[in-house]
């Protein structure tokens, strides 16, 4: 994922209805690269730190009767 620059140059808004192709090219692809692509996206917006990637504990004191 370090490897993997935004191309800020390429950017256009485009409308839900337009027909520009991307539904065929996104069809062409096999679900196991939308899903990379997908996860890809998801690490360039959220980030990713392989430090925080473990479940979060926490500790409840419970007192019994």
């Amino acid at each position: 994922m370090e490897s993997v620059r935004l191309d800020r140059s390429a950017f256009r808004v485009d409308s839900l209805t337009d027909d520009s192709g991307e539904k065929a090219y996104w069809r062409s692809k096999t679900p196991l690269e939308r899903l990379y692509t997908l996860e890809s996206m998801r690490r360039i917006l959220y980030g990713y730190d392989p430090a925080t990637t473990r479940l979060q504990r926490i500790f409840e004191v419970a007192e019994l009767k």
